[in-house]
């Protein structure tokens, strides 16, 4: 008996601690900098304390660190994939000349190449050995970092700030003196599936949430706009009315910004800067730091704006997490980044800067407090920032002309790609895409349409619970798409398996049509015909010559279950449709005198490619 109750003890003991080493974890680093700015020559020099905690079940030998911004230079892995891809790259890394579209990374000069040189690095005071991959630093430790431990690595390090070509750099498009995103020394990502070390080709980050405590040291004419809180606003210029400026030797001031759990710390310096700062009430203090111009008048417009973007998000997504937000004009287009973004400021209309806006705001709920990885999934990421991008736009711009929904732009975009024959899968990394316009429309596009067919297959109303669940069981951790899909369909009651193979992990289409109508009196018989390679389940209506809209839902096989509710009112619920038939056909209690019209999805979310035979007008 005795044995039996050992071996017992054993098997539960396997179990718990089997357990305990595929629950969740994350890893947490906290970042002390001394940064000190030589603005004339665009170097500085860094210093830099990280204490790292070791939260994974995992012992670790060894340790990664990103250094971005060795990419920007002739002959760099981001430079030789612009070649390859010719007229297919990224048209802010490529530029076309008579003899053919070529890498503008190639002809850097050597004094504005970006260079991170490591002087030295150390773990609790010793010298560690390291290896530079290009972006990617390998560090090797003597001693591992045990599991549930925290480690001190000390550095410093020189940089030169690149020329601006991607995101980061000096003497941006618009005149910006230094975009400093990704500019530092970042430990890498380790979770279940080990390093997250991707080269940097030019798309996707992720990083561990951290701490930050940063000193910048600049000349003491520039402004400085960062994600984060300014500790010492009265030291330096910009933040308040009479600041009191107490330059050095050097005539530089010292910057002191702090900020908590966040996946990053970015700044931006400019001597032309100016900055204005507003309070949303149930919302962040939102900075503005630009150069203001007639070029730029759009930003003072935008106030109002923000400040309900700011509230919808909070309503529609979760609460914003951290106390402020910073716009900061910058970068060569939009980026996110914890607490701010780097933004084009120019803009021909309001509508096109709040649209930037918005679409980078969004990134602080699907990036930022919702960690995905968004070098292995960007769709996650920019897909779902471009779902809410829209839904807020058609609230606060909305369209002339009414429209049953907000993507139905988006729709059409996606419809007219697939007959390109350039669509490559969702599932693919970010910068692993052949196509620069495949890779926005897998991880935009198709990111964002895989919410509104959600919404389509479970009804609204489920979308909206699956979205607040979301946050509310994964901010400010990081989350893949088997936790959200987990959500969907725990709200649902369906199997959506098949949904998410499907639309994410190849490039098949949705194609369904009316194949024949057949009126008989008081009744009417019509077939449906799936003339693609997705299967969906498929919602039918049919207008009455009185104006009365009757719906149906034919729910597919392999949900199981169906949706009960939608925007549209009361559905009645037909037999199921088989994955494997290519045929439907079903009778309604109406006839020919009766019908007005009849389709299939009136509210136009589903992702129809040929939508041109979806519908019939009865005459």
């Amino acid at each position: 008996m005795k044995n039996v109750k050992f071996s017992l003890l054993l098997v539960l003991c396997s179990l718990f601690l089997s357990a305990q080493k595929d629950a969740y974890y994350q890893q947490y680093a906290k970042y002390k900098m001394d940064i000190d700015v030589d603005a004339t020559n665009f170097t500085y020099q860094g210093k830099q304390t990280l204490q790292y905690t070791n939260n994974s079940p995992d012992d670790l030998d060894v340790v990664y660190f990103h250094l971005y911004w060795n990419t920007f230079k002739a002959g760099s892995m981001m430079d030789q994939r612009v070649q390859n891809q010719g007229v297919n790259a990224d048209g802010r890394l490529a530029a076309k000349t008579a003899n053919g579209v070529v890498s503008r990374l190639a002809s850097i000069p050597q004094n504005e190449e970006g260079r991170q040189n490591i002087h030295w690095i150390k773990l609790n005071g010793k010298e560690l050995k390291f290896e530079i991959q290009e972006t990617i630093m390998k560090v090797y430790l003597p001693e591992k970092i045990k599991s549930k431990s925290t480690a001190t690595f000390t550095m410093e390090w020189d940089a030169n700030i690149p020329m601006q070509i991607r995101r980061a750099g000096r003497n941006n498009r618009e005149g910006v003196d230094m975009t400093m995103t990704q500019w530092y020394p970042k430990i890498a990502e380790y979770d279940y599936d080990g390093w997250a070390t991707f080269d940097y080709i030019g798309r996707e980050f992720h990083a561990p949430f951290a701490d930050f405590d940063i000193n910048i040291k600049i000349d003491k004419n520039y402004i400085i706009g960062a994600g984060g809180t300014l500790e010492n606003p009265n030291d330096v210029a910009g933040y308040t009315k009479n600041p009191t400026l107490k330059p050095d030797a050097n005539n530089k001031v010292t910057w002191k910004w702090t900020a908590k759990n966040m996946l990053d710390f970015a700044w931006a310096a400019d001597r032309d800067y100016s900055v204005d700062s507003f309070t949303i009430l149930d919302g962040p203090k939102v900075y503005f730091v630009y150069q203001k111009s007639e070029k730029t008048k759009y930003w003072e417009e935008s106030k109002p704006y923000v400040t309900k973007f700011f509230q919808i998000m909070n309503n529609k997504f979760g609460r914003y997490k951290w106390p402020s937000y910073s716009f900061v004009q910058g970068g060569d287009g939009g980026m996110e980044y914890g607490m701010c973004t780097m933004i084009l400021g120019e803009s021909k209309s309001l509508e096109g800067l709040c649209g930037l806006m918005f679409h980078e705001g969004a990134h602080s709920w699907f990036q930022q407090m919702l960690a995905t990885n968004e070098s292995e999934k960007p769709w996650l990421d920019e897909g779902f920032t471009s779902y809410a991008e829209n839904f807020v736009m058609n609230q606060l711009f909305p369209p002339k002309s009414p429209q049953p929904n907000p993507f139905v732009e988006s729709l059409a975009r996606y419809a007219d790609f697939t007959k390109t024959g350039k669509e490559e899968p969702a599932v693919w990394f970010a910068d692993h895409h052949d196509n620069g316009t495949a890779y926005s429309f897998a991880s935009y596009v198709k990111g964002e349409l895989f919410l509104v067919q959600l919404g389509y297959i479970i009804g609204e109303d489920n979308l909206s619970k699956v979205m607040l669940r979301y946050y509310d069981e994964w901010a400010m951790k990081h989350p893949t798409e088997r936790d959200f899909m987990h959500i969907a369909q725990q709200v649902s009651g369906m199997d959506l398996k098949w949904f998410y193979n499907y639309w994410i992990n190849t490039t098949k289409t949705i194609d369904y049509g009316i194949k024949n109508v057949k009126y008989d009196g008081n009744s009417t018989t019509i077939t449906l015909v799936n003339k693609g390679t997705m299967p969906m389940p498929i919602d039918f209506s049919i207008l009455t010559k009185d104006k009365k809209v009757i719906n149906y839902n034919i729910p597919l096989n392999m949900t199981h279950t169906w949706k009960k509710a939608d925007i549209y009112g009361p559905i009645q619920i037909l037999a199921y449709w088989p994955w494997t038939q290519q045929e439907y056909s079903f009778t309604i209690p109406y006839g020919k005198e009766q019908i007005s019209a009849m389709g299939i999805d009136f509210s136009q979310r589903l992702a129809d490619v040929n939508p041109e035979d979806n519908y019939l007008e009865v005459k």
